[in-house]
């Protein structure tokens, strides 16, 4: 799995960046949706890995994944900064296409 991380979206994670929490998880957050297969794929900043993660291949930040968590993403994913929010998108199309700043600095729970 590969996620591109776009300038914009760079800049944008440096003014997020939190010492306490150094890792982006790739995340399929359920919250809200109704059952486990009703998501959205999307990031969070987050203190540790977990025996269940793996690496996502990126050049700048180290992500993440937990193995279960991985089907609901796409081998090749782009994160994206436009209108104020960050996109997710793979080749097949967009996955998410707002996911804001506070989502994100809010962390993920697995």
């Amino acid at each position: 799995m590969k996620l591109y991380i776009t300038e914009e979206a760079r800049e944008q994670l440096e003014k997020l960046k939190d010492p306490d929490r150094p890792l982006i998880r790739l995340f399929y957050d359920t919250e809200g949706c109704g059952c486990g297969v009703n998501g959205l794929p999307t990031i969070r900043l987050d203190s540790e890995r977990r025996d269940t993660d793996r690496e996502v291949d990126n050049d700048t930040y180290e992500v993440i994944i937990d193995d279960q968590q991985a089907t609901f993403f796409k081998p090749k994913m782009k994160l994206d900064f436009k209108k104020g929010s960050f996109r997710l998108s793979s080749p097949d199309g967009i996955l998410n296409p707002i996911i804001s700043t506070k989502d994100v600095r809010e962390g993920a729970t697995v």
